[in-house]
């Protein structure tokens, strides 16, 4: 160990004290990989700042010594954007102590958080106070808002509600020297220039360390209704979809699909599974209308979008929730897809997405381009409907254990498919260093040089989260 690192261990130390300065190799484990095993390396220590001062000066204290931090929020991140890249020599700076609810302000309908805060913590402070923040993911439990910030994450109501960058209003942000930016503002209409704020959503730690966020709120749903659809092809529940979004419009909050290969792998590896639709899919909707107005009689609103829909033979089959134990039973189905996959054994993840009316032809011609790649390879595409994303996801043949090492030549595929049919190669994961490769291959050189511009710009020494998005 260098003169220099036992300097920095020993600053980070008085620094932060026991709590805030983790350096034992029993300590450094928890945070040294991502969440799919794939990334990550050993860091020299991991730093838990408590406040946004305690952040500056780490900051500060590690371009002093020449050492790189890779902010870590839940690390429930895909594209290995939250532990150090491969070979670096840096820290990782976890926002978990910093998990303080400012303020909630049902005036102006905005929360100030800490970047620490879980969203499913969020979730339940707000039910109290009838509000909601309405971002719901599978990792609700564990993700963090600075983490969610950071990649600009999406969830199963964006069609609805909008990205993250679409939830920020304003942000508090320790740049690359030290210095806090406090754009903490409570505005909706604020344009007094460049919109800071979403230059850092989707930056994933590169331009800057979000440590405290003004998060636009709704008020609470006192109604839903949900259904569970079979419809014979993704066709159809496109053309479902868009009877669906005319017939309902402002209520229609979530479009979620799956198929019969993802339904199929859940019943087998995840208890209690019940889908009460008698008609096979091949394709399922999951919809969910919502509404704050008392009154409004949603199940007659669906019921009778849905009583059109089958007559007009774009909806074969489906089921309206008779209560909310139906409903999140109806949810399990679609949020465990993954986890039935993950269940039956090798699995290669695709975040995807194209223009909703393009689904159809992209996953055809992306299922084509894989089992043109290794025969009988198993697709199963679910997502997001209603904004066009994709969890485009590949298990080996039956009987396989393994993809035959063509791992590589079957994501490219995909790839290229979304590309082909005006998509993109990273929809709501990001692209941390798992894709940095795609992006310069994918995005001109326009759009590329203009990030490295940025970067350089606001990380001149670039060490905020190094080969990360661009490179």
């Amino acid at each position: 160990m260098t003169e220099s690192i036992v300097e920095f261990h020993v600053e980070m130390q008085q620094l932060l004290g026991d709590r805030g300065w983790l350096a034992a190799p029993a300590d450094l484990s928890a945070y040294s990989g991502d969440w799919l095993k794939r990334y990550g390396e050993t860091p020299i220590g991991v730093a838990r700042p408590s406040t946004t001062e305690e952040v500056a000066a780490v900051v500060k204290s590690c371009i002093a010594h020449g050492v790189s931090i890779s902010p870590q929020g839940g690390n429930t991140g895909l594209v290995g954007g939250g532990v150090l890249s491969c070979g670096a020599k840096g820290i990782i700076l976890s926002l978990a102590r910093m998990n303080r609810i400012v303020t909630i302000d049902p005036i102006d309908f905005t929360a100030t958080v800490e970047a620490g805060v879980v969203l499913e913590m969020l979730h339940g402070a707000l039910a109290d106070q009838k509000l909601m923040f309405p971002l719901h993911l599978g990792s609700q439990g564990s993700a963090q808002i600075g983490g969610l910030i950071a990649t600009n994450a999406g969830g199963s109501h964006a069609m609805r509600f909008g990205m993250m960058q679409d939830l920020v209003l304003g942000l508090e942000v320790v740049l690359a020297d030290g210095s806090v930016w406090n754009g903490l503002r409570r505005l909706i209409k604020d344009n007094g220039g460049y919109q800071l704020r979403r230059l850092f959503c989707g930056s994933e730690g590169t331009l800057g360390i979000v440590t405290r966020a003004v998060l636009r709120l709704h008020p609470e749903p006192v109604s839903r209704a949900t259904a569970l659809l079979a419809v014979d092809s993704l066709d159809a529940a496109v053309q479902a979809g868009a009877f669906l979004r005319a017939r309902t419009g402002e209520f229609l909050t979530a479009i979620e699909f799956f198929n019969e290969l993802g339904l199929g792998l859940l019943r087998k590896h995840v208890g209690g599974i019940v889908a009460p639709i008698v008609t096979p899919g091949p394709v399922y909707l999951l919809v969910e209308l919502a509404t704050s107005i008392p009154g409004v009689e949603l199940s007659e609103i669906l019921e009778n979008a849905l009583g059109e829909s089958f007559e007009a033979g774009i909806v074969t089959d489906g089921a309206i929730a008779a209560n909310e134990a139906q409903r999140q039973e109806f949810w399990r189905i679609r949020e465990e897809m993954p986890e039935g996959q993950r269940l039956e054994g090798a699995q290669i993840k695709h975040d995807v997405a194209a223009p909703v009316g393009r689904l159809p032809a992209f996953v055809a011609a992306a299922t084509a381009a894989a089992e043109t790649v290794l025969s009988g390879v198993r697709v199963n595409p679910f997502g997001h409907l209603g904004d066009g994303n994709v969890h485009f996801n590949l298990t080996p043949p039956e009987g396989a254990a393994d993809f035959s090492g063509l791992d590589a030549d079957l994501s490219e595929a995909i790839y290229a498919a979304a590309v082909a049919h005006d998509g993109t190669f990273a929809a709501e994961h990001g692209v941390g260093q798992s894709k940095v490769g795609l992006a310069d291959r994918y995005r001109s050189d326009v759009e590329r040089d203009l990030m490295r511009s940025i970067k350089r710009a606001i990380d001149p020494r670039g060490k905020l989260n190094p080969g990360k998005v661009v490179v």
